[in-house]
């Protein structure tokens, strides 16, 4: 007998506006989850006074998003456009607040490689930008000196005028493994100085290191950086370095990537993310303590399962605020490095994510979203914690779409292991009514669905479907335990992690078996062709940017985690393992109708292993339909190849769960451009009847 446990959850701000009665509501589509705004770039001013933000929009005549930037009280009220059209990236305020610094891009608007990088400021009480560096071919990621009179930035080392004229001539082979280079290109990159009053620079690294992540010392003295001597590797070490003479000590020397070096402000000690201080392990990564003249480290967050993103030092050196994912949750908690233990700050039912704070740590800003509620921002206080709404994006959400209900939801797979995941359900389903359902995979391995905003399940629900989201074993915001739970057994107990959380919503009486679809995309589409190798259950299967031979994709694609974990070793010396965990092997057992999409850029998961998948699949007979699509890399970027990807997957489910030659619906523009050329045809119609 199943477990299933059922936990409803509605959350509404107190302060977000009276739900009225809501009429003539309608069910969500495609478009409108790409027409949705988006909020980002959130900085609080270190005094604590504004918030700085940004707003992305659609523009579908350039099939892109457009940015605009803005400025707002941390009390609320009016926001107003801070930057112009031209805007930035990676903004930061300066540690007195006195600037706002970015990166934009200068040079020749209709020739992107002559396009580079450089710093402007602007005040922050107003006034135009202005352009403070002119490093020859761009740079990268900068931080400022806490007096404000300089900024340390990293930048890719420029290629001699001879190897230019090489590549200028077409001898622009690449050596793959050799020097920066992994399979494409790649550059040393070094860190430099810059004098905020004289515009000087100077170079302060002169290493053939790929620098990362790096940190300055609060009394701008000494930097800790991480560093590796090849581009083939993931791995890195820390080191430090002393800016006044460029001595360099090496503080890690292990198999363990390190990352998110944090000096304190004290500058007696810093603070740095890794999962291990020996070997690469499968675990969440953990917050760790070292005093960078000693060599000496410590676990900090060792008791703390979950997976923790960004982190702020107190003022006071004695703790570490940082946001964590606990389950489907996401909140702000509190290390007290003495003591090594956490304490949580939020409570919300939802994902809540610290994005910046005031200089004393007292007061922040955060982006919150549940199933239900489309991301916005939030201020509030760290001791009292009591939200100011900053935004609403997208108040026609709730106003006119009707939203699938969200819950979590529990069972017991195969082996007893208890498995969490997500149910939505469309607005007006009835107890007793038996649904269509799409398993939906999430990537990874060590993705995870989460208690947030997503347009793909409110729009299935729409169309009728219900829509299964599992956190499979492998799953991060869990014990380290359960990360590990699929090392060396991909497709195994994932696997039945999936199809025992199908049985039970069948069992519960929400899910018809005869009308069954599944959908994944990376790890997600790796699963998903999987899993209709081992089961013939599912009546449809859209499998995206997957991998479907093991063995071929060693080596092109980013497989260090199926080496050291979840297969194990490597394709010589374990050839039947990888063979074993290919779909491809078993691509004869198929007989769900499958349609696949990857892009062509795709470094992550190759598109041959789709293209291979396709073939297989095809040569035998089989209903399959491949969708490639150019320029695309892992994830997609440009919204009408998000569209016709999200579309044809709809039509697919349809088709072949309910058996309905479905028509997908039309944008507006596309509307307009169709009644255009329908009365171009009358007027042309007209004129030759009037010459006649």
């Amino acid at each position: 007998m199943k477990k299933i446990s059922l936990i409803v959850l509605f959350f509404v701000y107190p302060f977000s506006g009276v739900l009225a009665q809501q009429t003539e509501q309608r069910p969500m589509t495609v478009d409108d989850g790409l027409n949705m705004v988006r909020v980002g770039d959130a900085l609080m001013s270190p005094d604590g006074e504004w918030v700085f933000f940004s707003k992305s929009e659609l523009d579908w005549k350039k099939n892109k998003r457009k940015k605009k930037y803005y400025r707002i009280s941390s009390e609320g009220g009016e926001a107003y456009q801070f930057i112009g059209e031209e805007g930035g990236s990676s903004f930061r305020f300066s540690p007195k607040g006195t600037w706002l610094s970015f990166i934009r891009s200068v040079g020749d608007k209709d020739k992107d490689k002559d396009k580079e990088s450089q710093i402007f400021i602007m005040r922050t009480n107003g006034g135009e930008a202005v352009q403070l560096t002119k490093h020859k071919k761009g740079l990268s990621r900068y931080l400022w000196t806490k007096d404000e009179s300089k900024i340390i930035f990293l930048a890719n080392e420029p290629k001699s005028k001879e190897d230019e004229k090489k590549k200028k001539d077409g001898y622009d082979a690449i050596a793959v493994d050799e020097g920066p280079n992994g399979q494409r290109a790649g550059s040393w990159r070094n860190l430099w100085l810059f004098d905020v009053e004289s515009k000087e620079e100077k170079r302060i690294t002169n290493d053939n290191f790929i620098i990362g992540n790096f940190d300055v010392s609060p009394d701008g003295k000494r930097i800790l950086f991480t560093a590796r001597f090849e581009n083939r590797r993931n791995l890195s070490e820390i080191y430090m370095m002393t800016i006044e003479d460029s001595v360099k000590t090496r503080l890690t020397d292990n198999s363990a990537p390190e990352s998110r070096l944090l000096w304190a402000p004290d500058g007696k000690t810093f603070a740095y993310m890794a999962a291990d201080d020996k070997e690469w392990e499968l675990r969440n990564s953990k917050i760790w303590l070292m005093n960078p003249d000693t060599k000496e480290y410590h676990l900090l967050s060792g008791d703390f399962e979950g997976r923790i993103r960004s982190l702020f030092w107190t003022p006071d050196s004695k703790s570490i605020l940082f946001s964590a994912l606990q389950r489907t949750n996401t909140n702000l908690y509190k290390l007290d490095v003495k003591k090594k233990s956490v304490q949580q700050i939020t409570d919300e039912v939802g994902s809540l994510s610290a994005n910046s704070f005031s200089k004393d740590r007292k007061k922040f800003v955060y982006t919150y979203s549940n199933f239900d509620t489309p991301s916005d921002l939030f201020t509030a206080n760290v001791g009292k914690f009591k939200p100011t709404r900053l935004t609403d994006a997208n108040p026609w959400i709730k106003k006119d779409i009707e939203l699938a209900k969200g819950e979590v939801i529990g069972w017991n797979s195969k082996d007893g292991l208890e498995i969490e995941g997500l149910l939505f359900l469309p607005p007006s389903y009835k107890k007793g009514e038996k649904l269509p359902l799409i398993l939906n995979i999430h990537g990874g391995p060590a993705g995870v669905f989460t208690n947030n905003f997503s347009a793909r399940y409110h729009v299935y629900a729409g169309l009728g479907y219900a829509s299964l989201c599992p956190n499979v074993r492998g799953s991060s915001g869990y014990s380290d335990e359960f990360l590990r739970g699929n090392m060396h057994d991909i497709g195994g107990g994932d696997y039945q992690d999936l199809m025992t959380g199908v049985d039970t919503i069948i069992e519960n009486g929400i899910a018809d078996p005869e009308k069954l679809g599944v959908r994944g995309w990376s790890y997600g589409g790796i699963l998903g062709g999987w899993t209709i190798t081992q089961t013939d259950r599912f009546k449809a299967a859209s499998v995206g940017a997957m991998v479907s031979d093991w063995t071929s994709e060693y080596g092109p694609g980013f497989n260090y985690d199926v080496r050291l974990w979840y297969i194990g070793d490597t394709p010589w010396k374990n050839s039947e393992g990888y063979r074993q965990k290919s779909a491809l092997t078993h691509a004869a057992n198929i007989t769900t109708p499958t349609i696949i999409f990857h892009g062509i850029n795709d470094r992550t998961d190759t598109e041959p292993q789709s293209m291979m998948f396709f073939a297989a699949l095809k040569d035998m007979g089989k209903t399959v339909r491949y969708l490639r699509f150019p320029r695309e890399p892992h994830g997609f970027r440009e919204l009408r190849h998000q569209r016709t990807r999200d579309i044809e997957e709809i039509r697919w489910m349809q088709k072949y769960v309910l058996d309905i030659d479905w028509e997908p619906w039309i944008r507006e523009e596309d509307k307009k451009k169709d009644e255009e050329k329908d009365g171009e045809k009358e007027i042309s119609i007209l004129d030759r009847f009037s010459e006649k």
